[in-house]
């Protein structure tokens, strides 16, 4: 027997016949599994008797027949019945995708994409303790399947809580527990195409992703435009639609939080075309200059279905979140919850009842608050200094702004592939809808959260140096000092009045 390359099969097993006896067979049967793999032996390659193979190793001859037997079993190896044995052809190497250095493009050394917060702040302490409070008390019973619409504890600590901090209608009964918003759309998705709906209407600009959510479920999604107030209502009627997706206490990416006409004409229209809004409440506690504006589930639960997560207040790797679903829609969104992944995981869910139940949930919000107002004013100060003139809105909540930049720093294709040669990753606003502005300013999303105060000025530094101006410098004229815990502008934003 000879592997691929010349060299005899035998010694690609020698490795394997040299572990300890204890567990040299299995060494030998993941040689073998390896060897098929990457077409070392390949197929059509007749192995040696066991009795051969056995001399040549130093191992039994039982160790060798096991080994046939297995692989054979397992479909690297065929057997003919006095004809010895034969490497098959089912298994088939997973050749890498060949990349030069060009292909990987340039290292990023500051990422300003939005959508991350800092993972940092993860309260591991206050986590671990919830954790051991759970599991001293947490009957064996519970750790069973899981009722699909979640734990009761966690349903009535999150109902609790969102009506204090959300001013939403919050029946336990109502509220389901799911792994994130995305899970919320997709359960909502079959809801909805099960009573016949086959289009979704979405905000323009506005999360690409939820348009991929909904599709997933056989929904088409329908960009649908805005003002500085929210959705439009006229373009909304006009479509035919019944189900939009929303984003109106800071509305993703523009920043703005809905106005209350806005938000009252947009529920007339639900009730009007018997119609489901469905409200993402994403990053709804983050707000830096006043309460932050209440959801608009409040006004009409039997119409707008309300969806958050711990996401950008904990993590996203948790996969935690909640649906509070309007009454006649219950039943359908547990059978579907249900038949998609029988519940959330029954410990984590105990955990985060705890984790809210103390108060560990409003400590961490307050804490996540504090810092992010530092990086948000950081960032807003940096722009000031290195890109003069540019204009940010949507700063007075959340954990992104929007930076229009002026054209002489040039055309947004040639900025921002400035901006990642020197390592800086950004994101277009048109990547988030379907509007393409010739003015020839660079419209960007920047996210701030996950990033320190220095390396945010390093970054935008790095930035201003890229895509300077040509004849000029990148830097301009120093900020204004900005009092600590304090905006440049009181809030609002730096060269006009949106947020």
């Amino acid at each position: 027997m000879t592997a691929a390359g010349g060299q005899p099969a035998w010694e690609l097993l020698l490795p394997a016949a040299a572990a300890p006896a204890r567990r040299r067979g299995r060494a030998l049967q993941e040689a073998l599994r390896e060897a098929v793999r990457t077409g070392r032996l390949t197929a059509g390659t007749r192995l040696p008797s066991s009795r051969d193979l056995a001399a040549d190793l130093g191992v039994s001859r039982g160790l060798v027949t096991e080994a046939y037997e297995q692989l054979t079993a397992e479909g690297y190896l065929r057997s003919d019945r006095g004809s010895g044995t034969w490497v098959g052809d089912a298994a088939r190497a997973a050749a890498p995708e060949a990349r030069g250095p060009a292909d990987r493009g340039p290292a990023v050394r500051v990422d300003f994409r939005p959508g991350t917060p800092d993972l940092s702040l993860f309260p591991r302490s206050a986590w671990s303790a919830a954790h051991r409070s759970v599991m001293s008390r947490l009957p064996h019973g519970a750790l069973g399947y899981p009722d699909p619409r979640g734990l009761p504890e966690l349903r009535t600590a999150l109902a609790a809580m969102l009506a204090r901090r959300r001013g939403v209608v919050a029946d336990p009964e109502r509220l389901v527990v799911c792994s994130g918003v995305a899970q919320a759309s997709t359960l909502l998705g079959f809801a909805l195409h099960a009573r016949g709906l086959r289009t979704v209407g979405i905000e323009d600009p506005g999360s690409p992703e939820h348009g991929r959510l909904f599709a997933s479920t056989g929904l088409d999604a329908l960009w649908l435009p805005m003002d500085e107030e929210g959705l439009l209502p006229g373009p909304l009627a006009a479509s035919g639609v019944r189900a939009v997706v929303l984003t109106p206490s800071h509305q993703f990416p523009s920043g703005i939080a809905y106005s209350a006409g806005r938000r009252a004409a947009l529920l007339d229209w639900a009730r009007r075309v018997d119609g489901w809004i469905m409200e993402d409440d994403y990053d709804g506690d983050f707000r830096y200059d006043r309460a932050p504006v209440g959801a608009l589930q409040g006004l009409d639960p039997r119409r707008v279905v309300y969806a958050g997560s711990v996401s950008k207040s904990l993590a996203p790797g948790l996969r935690l979140g909640w649906m509070l679903v309007p009454e006649g829609m219950v039943d359908e969104v547990v059978d579907r919850k249900r038949t998609m992944d029988l519940g959330n995981p029954a410990l984590d869910q105990a955990l985060l009842a705890e984790f809210v139940a103390r108060g560990g949930y409003d400590r961490q919000l307050r804490r996540c608050q504090r810092a992010y107002r530092e990086r948000r004013d950081a960032l807003v100060a940096a722009l000031r200094q290195e890109l003069p003139g540019t204009r940010v809105s949507g700063i007075a909540a959340g954990l992104h702004v929007i930076a229009r930049v002026p054209g002489r720093y040039g055309p947004p294709r040639s900025f921002l592939e400035r901006a990642a040669a020197a390592g800086v990753a950004l994101r277009p606003l048109e990547d988030y809808g379907t509007a393409r502005p010739a003015d020839g300013d660079v419209r960007l999303v920047i996210g701030y959260a996950h990033l320190g105060p220095a390396e945010i000025a390093r970054g935008v530094r790095l930035l201003a140096r890229a895509c300077a101006p040509s004849g000029g410098g990148g830097g301009g004229r120093p900020a204004p000092t900005v009092p600590a815990g304090r905006t440049p502008t009181g809030g609002r934003s730096v060269s006009d009045t949106s947020d």
